[in-house]
Order: C-alpha cells, then structure tokens, then sequence
C-alpha cells in the first residue's frame, strides 16, 4: 500500500518551506518515526518523520525546493523491503588516463542528486569540502564555490599543479539561509517602524551571588537543575512588568494592547542565528520552573528541534550577550513587543558602598524600548526595579 508524505501543516505565519536535507532516497527502507527530511521555514527547521515501516517509492521534490502545507512530498510502499544490493561486477581493466570517464567522486552518499552531478562533472571529492548543511553536510553549493573559489578541485594525476594568483584574496558568496534572512527582515522591521531608545544602569549581584553559593546545591537536589543567574533576571522581570503595565504592552495600530500575563522570550543562540522561544505565563512560575523551562529550550535549539509554537507570541524579551563576553550592548527590540532587557557580563569592580571602597560583581542592564507608548520615565523606573530586586532578592520572593 502506497502512503504519502506530506509537508505539515504550517502556522497562517508561515507561507512555505524548503527542502533543507533528504535524509533517505529512493528505494532505501525507512523505520515509522525515521526522520526523513528537514524542511527549514523562516522560524525554525522542521523534521518530518516516516508515517510508516516500507521503502521510500519516489522522492518528489529535491533540495532545495519550495514546498507549501500538507503537499505530498514523498511517497513510502508500506510493508515492503528494499531490494538486496546487486552483486559487484568485475573490476574492469582500468583505461588510459586520457580516457577516463567520470565517475563520481567519494563520499557522495549523502549528497543531493544536483551535488552529486556537480561532484561528478568536476571530479571533487566531496570529503575534502567543508559542509555547511545540517549536521557538516555538504551542500550543491558548497561544491560550486569549492570548484569556483580558494581550493581548487583536484585536477588529473598527470596535471601540472596550479600556483595560486599573486596577492590573490579569496572571497566566497553563500546565499542567506531563510532563518537568517527572516531575522534580518524583522531587524530592519523593527528599525525602521520603532522609536527606539535605550536606557542603562548597573546592577551589584552580590547578594545573588551569595545566594546561589550558599543555597545551590540544595536547590539541585530538590529540584534536579542547577539554579543560575537567568532565573533571578527572568522572575525580577516579571515582577517589574506587573507594576509597569506599558513596558508589558504592544502596539497595533493605534492601539496599545495590555497583556495580563507575562509570556518572557529568551534569546537562544543556534548555529542558524538567534531564536526567541518562549516562556509562557511566568508570573505563575517558580524559580525551578524557569530554569527547567530555560535548560529545555537550550536543548531543543541544540538539537534544531524547537517547534513554531516554541517561537510564537511572547510579550517581552531577555538577551544574555554576557555569555559571550559583552560587556554593554543595545538589543534591539523584537516586534511587536515593546521591551527588551539586555544582560552583560559580571565584572568585579571598585564600588563605594557606605563610605568605603570595595569590590563587588557588577553587571551593566539595558532596556530598548519603543518610545511611542513608553516613555523614558516609565523605562528608567523599571530598570530601577530590576536593580533593586537583585540587589536584594529576597524583595521579588515576597512580591515587593
């Protein structure tokens, strides 16, 4: 019995996708449940599973094709087996060197069948090329530009080798992935219809830091996950956005839309750009819910197995550009909410504190915010909250 497999069904945000990576060609047994191909959308890659045991009858699309919801992207014969490998034929006696056809290079396993003709007709070996694809495959492209650009493909044993151009400077040109040109889409969106202003203080995080010295390692063993700085900022932010209602708030139109819940977007970097998945109702969750919610999403966007409903809405944002050293940044603001809070690294630095001179963990915060609705006011207060809060934690356990 025939099954198709079809494209899933995509959010109304979400128009169509690519083919990323066929995982099977024609004619290989798959297992129910087997990822078969990746289908990369503007948000996030999707992996779509083989509905049934059987052998895959007839691939319609190739990479890199478009696709749209529930169209028919391959076709399994339920229940059947793949045909047992033909016998090797005899080596034939090996032909002059001028005479040699193509043949297709090594390792062309998991190749697409236009990078297999490209690896072919221009004698690359394709476990020489660095591959770009999902999990280090390489890619059609990958082999265009290994033909075209700074290594040369092999040439014939006879030929002479090729000096490279005196003061040549090799340059490449790669086609944006469909995530990343999503997010630059939605940066210049964000540029150019936002009134976008920034506001800065700083934060002593030693009382934070002495409260996950002195209680972390009970709250792994109660909790199962360690207790780290983002949940601290992720509670804080949700107790300021209950007394700064705007900083909460998007526009549409002319309208200004109040949310009664706090939906907190954390920004997770991946090997494909910057996601934002979403937290979800955090001003009912404890501090063990936020960081098990925040190790989940870590994973998942290691694993390239974040889902459209991870990514869709989120009512404010937190960016950790600390984790990479950033020692103060503006984030931009990630429409169509109208806050975002940026955290930087931890640096001891000389503070005075009662008269004296001492070192303390400082971290710089910032808040983009879209000026049209909240004003600098508003901002600067809840910086001031988010300071206060760490700077004595036991404030935002008691709701103060």
């Amino acid at each position: 019995m025939s099954i198709e497999v079809k494209v899933p069904v995509l959010p109304e945000s979400v128009s169509d996708a690519t083919i990323a990576t066929w995982h099977k060609k024609a004619g290989d047994a798959v297992k129910r449940d087997e990822n078969l191909v990746d289908l990369e959308t503007d948000k996030v890659v999707l992996e779509v599973p083989a509905p049934v045991d059987g052998v895959i009858k007839e691939l319609k699309f190739q990479t890199g094709d478009t696709v749209t919801s529930q169209q028919v992207i391959a076709v399994i014969e339920e229940g059947a087996v793949a045909a047992a490998p033909a016998p090797a034929a005899a080596a034939p006696a090996p032909a002059p060197a001028a005479e040699a056809p193509k043949a297709a290079a090594k390792g062309t396993e998991d190749l697409s069948p236009a990078g297999l003709r490209v690896a072919t007709e221009q004698h690359i070996d394709p476990s020489k090329v660095a591959g770009t694809g999902r999990d280090g495959r390489v890619t059609k492209e990958d082999l265009v530009n290994y033909g075209k650009g700074g290594a040369a493909a092999p040439a014939a044993a006879a030929a002479p080798a090729v000096k490279p151009t005196p003061g040549a400077r090799p340059e490449e040109r790669v086609p944006m992935t469909r995530i990343r040109a999503r997010i630059a889409e939605r940066l210049m969106q964000s540029k150019n219809s936002i009134a976008m202003l920034t506001s800065f203080n700083e934060v002593n995080l030693a009382e934070v830091v002495k409260m996950r010295k002195s209680l972390g390692e009970q709250f792994e063993k109660s909790n199962g996950v360690k207790l780290g700085f983002m949940s601290f900022f992720v509670k804080a932010a949700a107790e300021a956005l209950k007394r700064y209602p705007v900083v909460n708030a998007s526009v549409d139109g002319n309208d200004i839309i109040y949310h009664g819940y706090q939906d907190i977007s954390i920004a997770v970097s991946t090997d494909k750009g910057l996601v934002t998945p979403v937290l979800r109702d955090v001003q009912d969750m404890g501090f063990a819910d936020v960081e098990k919610g925040i190790l989940n999403y870590a994973k998942k966007a290691r694993d390239g197995k974040l889902g459209l409903d991870d990514l869709q809405g989120g009512t404010f944002t937190i960016t950790n550009g600390g984790t990479f050293g950033s020692l103060l940044s503006t984030p931009i603001v990630n429409p169509p909410q109208s806050a975002i809070l940026g955290m930087h690294a931890i640096k001891e630095r000389a503070i005075v504190e009662n008269g004296q001179v001492i070192a303390a963990p400082m971290m710089y915060i910032a808040l983009s915010y879209d000026h049209r609705i909240i004003d600098g006011k508003d901002a600067v207060l809840f910086l001031v909250d988010i300071k206060n809060q760490l700077e004595n934690p036991q404030r935002m356990l008691l709701g103060l």
